[in-house]
């Protein structure tokens, strides 16, 4: 979009923030969810119309704390920052993000302050978390993540120490872009996504939105160097459009009609992603679609070596482009720096030190320059903080989830092979998509897991696939 148009742009989704939050927060959206109320009180609470009230006045409670002025403002400063963001990052230049990141986090403290008192919010950041991970409290999430990065650190200190030389060259070479595209898009029309119900475009960043159950926008990024990105970033984004295509039809067009949380909606993109599309039956059956699309660089791969270049574990700089294991070391990164900056422990003109000290202490690496380093990613520039922990909350989610999953499917695996892909959808749907957000996401979790929520399944998946692999870990 033309540059020059920002500011303006700023201002009408400011405009658009400010209006649709009055329409929430009004007394007359109060009297009519009291009205509701009463009516479904002989209701069961599991039925549509019950968890419709139950959680949409959650909602109105929580938008009523909130000040239209300052709910249009977060809105019309986060797009100036973004649009800000973008040249900081393509110069390097912490500097001219830092007067914009210093707005978006006095705006969120001001924000944090409406919840007083609100649930069981103790801490400043629950409020911020509570957007994504409605429910989830940052004493818990802490405790979730310090113990997943301690076990990963663990871990990848275990495969640097493995003798076993595994790499991914079988996917690096000459992988022209046509090609990509047309082997992705085989893969998702094998995928139970909606009949017509769906697309996919390049993007820079690959993202999904959903219009509705059956009009799926998935986008991936090609890159001719390297099929694994294309690859395993398609069926992460159609992991999302599953998901929001198999809600029931009865939740279209209600505020029920979408993933409870952020983890659980990412839990399903990392369940697609790696537990199935990293899985020996998949990669065994799309080992020769593979070949058939690019014989020559593939010659002589067999369905092995793909297994083994799928789960490389090595530290990388860049979140988006990190391994299934090391991934999580960013994010926890993200989470203790947001921490700190919230709670009072953290300038944010010495964000780049920190970030850099901990990427050196967590990843062992140097950070060369802030494009590649603090700048990354667009998250808190766009306002968005309490977002990057959910990434790894999916992850231990959709663990416990496979689980579950695999139970009630025996045959899973030959399925899989066979590129049978409707049995995994529908046991999924039944445990999970079709209930959409009527119900809070802990709920939700544990009726879909069977389970309470847990580490030591995600650790278990992870150390087994590096004892695999690199022969550690087990």
């Amino acid at each position: 979009m033309p540059a020059a148009g920002a500011d303006a742009r700023a201002s009408q989704l400011g405009t658009l923030a400010r209006v649709r939050h009055q329409l929430l927060a009004s007394d007359r959206t109060g009297r009519l969810l009291d009205a509701a109320a009463s009516a479904a009180e002989s209701l069961d609470e599991d039925s549509d119309d019950a968890c419709l009230v139950r959680i949409a006045r959650r909602e109105w409670e929580k938008a009523r704390r909130v000040p239209a002025d300052l709910r249009a403002e977060l809105t019309r400063r986060a797009s100036l920052a973004e649009h800000a963001w973008v040249g900081a990052r393509r110069s390097s230049d912490f500097a001219a993000l830092l007067p914009h990141l210093e707005q978006n986090v006095e705006l969120r403290r001001r924000y944090a302050e409406c919840f007083a008192g609100f649930e069981q919010f103790e801490r400043p950041y629950d409020a911020l978390l509570d957007d994504f991970e409605p429910g989830m409290a940052t004493a818990e999430m802490a405790q979730l993540l310090g113990e997943l990065r301690e076990g990963v650190a663990e871990l990848v200190a275990a495969v640097g120490r493995s003798t076993r030389d595994v790499d991914d060259a079988c996917l690096r070479g000459s992988f022209p872009v046509e090609g990509q595209r047309r082997l992705v898009e085989g893969i998702l029309e094998r995928l139970p996504l909606p009949a017509a119900g769906w697309r996919l475009d390049p993007t820079a960043h690959p993202f999904a939105s959903a219009i509705s159950t059956t009009d799926i926008r998935l986008t991936t990024s090609y890159g001719e160097g390297y099929l694994g990105a294309a690859l395993w970033s398609t069926i992460h984004e159609a992991g999302h459009g599953l998901y929001e295509s198999g809600m029931a039809p009865e939740l279209r067009r209600t505020p029920l009609c979408r993933p409870p949380s952020l983890g659980l909606h990412e839990s399903q993109s990392r369940l697609w992603e790696n537990w199935v599309g990293r899985g020996r039956p998949f990669l065994s059956w799309l080992h020769p679609r593979l070949v058939e699309a690019f014989p020559e660089p593939l010659d002589g791969v067999d369905a092995a070596t793909l297994h083994r270049a799928a789960h490389v574990i090595e530290p990388s700089l860049i979140r988006i482009h990190a391994d299934e294991v090391t991934y999580n070391l960013h994010i926890a990164l993200r989470f203790e720096l947001e921490l700190e900056i919230f709670e009072g422990d953290l300038r944010l003109s010495d964000l780049p030190d920190a970030w850099n000290a901990r990427t050196s202490e967590y990843l062992g690496l140097e950070v060369p320059d802030n494009a590649r380093g603090v700048l990354q990613d667009v998250h808190w520039s766009a306002g968005s903080f309490g977002y990057f922990p959910t990434y790894s909350l999916g992850n231990v989610m959709a663990a416990q989830i496979w689980q579950a999953v695999r139970a009630d499917l025996p045959g899973l695996d030959g399925q899989l092979a066979a590129g049978e892909f409707e049995p995994l959808f529908e046991r999924l749907r039944a445990r999970l998509y079709r209930h959409g957000g009527k119900r809070m996401p802990r709920d939700t979790f544990e009726r879909a897991a069977g389970a309470r929520l847990s580490v030591k399944p995600y650790l278990r998946y992870l150390r087994g696939v590096a004892a695999e692999v690199y022969g550690v870990g087990a």
